[in-house]
């Protein structure tokens, strides 16, 4: 009996649907909070842990009328209380600004996540300027959260890109020239953290003190909120470790420091993501592996359904020990201390 058990254990040692039945815990929504939003696949960079996938060459974009269906869901619910953008770039998608601007005439909290360089670089096709945006964001009081692998060059460069750190450095003075970063919480900027390579992000509030204390002191460039987030084991990140004989070890890893606490936290609980062609999915992570909600048929923007969505079931997988891991992982950070 006892070897079956431990044979049970080995065989579903990377089942996090069974990790959650051994620790007792259910997982069902909480609310549905916040909509994020892909808009595109296109990109400026090609970062190494992008599990997006994303670069120049990709051309997937959300149609205005997707965009449009969008914005009515959020005008039917008031519950929905944000508007969270990503991609690639979001910036780079042609309707981008209308679709900020038609959101905060609802009323909403919209969040760009925002790779910083793009403002520098521009759009790679039609070589578009991108200098307005930090005046853009302020503007129209837009949470800024951007990528900043490390406050030092090597590390920013090794996973983003050579000159990615002293672009980064530009766009962030930039935001911190029209209000952003300066403490008042009025312009809200935080940066993201992920850890270069194979291993699990250090405390999220030693982080953040060490990144504020380091980009104040040698660039006079200040910031709200340090967000770690775990490299997950998908798409580009993981061809990387198996190509380096490593995804086992990562995955091994992430298993053991399951966290409870953290998993009680995870964001699919109170969020929806949206791709680029209006399919919806329990969170950005399972939208990239295609894991779309059914609820009878394919969930979509088209049909959306709050009272259905809200009773779901959300669907997991093995990437989901990315997300409770240690102190946990999401796009706000950590979920747990």
């Amino acid at each position: 009996m006892r070897d079956n058990a431990l044979h049970l254990v080995v065989k579903n040692k990377y089942d996090f649907e069974y990790n959650l039945q051994l620790n007792n815990i259910d997982l069902p929504p909480l609310s549905i909070e916040t909509l994020q939003v892909n808009v595109t696949l296109k990109c400026n960079q090609a970062c190494l842990h992008c599990h997006v996938d994303s670069s120049p060459k990709r051309t997937e974009q959300m149609s205005k009328a997707t965009i449009d269906k969008c914005l009515e869901i959020l005008q039917d619910h008031h519950q929905i209380k944000n508007l969270d953008l990503t991609g690639g770039a979001p910036e780079l998608n042609p309707h981008f600004d209308y679709f900020v601007l038609e959101a905060k005439k609802l009323g909403k909290h919209v969040m760009v996540r925002h790779n910083l360089t793009v403002t520098i670089d521009g759009d790679p096709t039609t070589k578009e300027s991108k200098l307005y945006l930090p005046k853009f964001y302020a503007d129209n009081r837009v949470e800024v959260i951007s990528s900043l692998p490390y406050y030092q060059e090597y590390f920013t460069d090794k996973q983003r890109g050579k000159g990615v750190f002293q672009k980064s450095l530009d766009a962030l003075r930039m935001l911190n020239s029209v209000g952003y970063g300066n403490g008042d919480g009025n312009l809200i900027l935080d940066l993201v953290y992920n850890p270069v390579g194979a291993f699990l992000p250090a405390s999220q509030q030693t982080l953040e003190a060490d990144f504020k204390k380091e980009l104040w002191e040698k660039y006079k460039i200040r910031f709200n909120r340090l967000y770690t987030i775990t490299n997950m084991p998908i798409h580009r990140f993981k061809e990387q470790l198996e190509r380096n004989g490593g995804y086992e070890e990562y995955m091994e890893k992430l298993v053991a420091a399951f966290n409870p606490d953290a998993a009680k936290g995870v964001m699919c609980r109170s969020l929806l993501s949206v791709s680029h062609d209006g399919k919806i999915f329990d969170c950005d992570f399972n939208q990239m592996l295609d894991l779309q909600i059914i609820s009878g048929k394919p969930m979509t923007v088209f049909d959306f359904d709050y009272d259905n969505l809200i009773s779901r079931r959300i669907i997991f997988g093995s990437h989901c020990f990315g997300c409770t891991a240690g102190a946990g992982s999401s796009c706000g950070g950590a979920t747990a201390e």
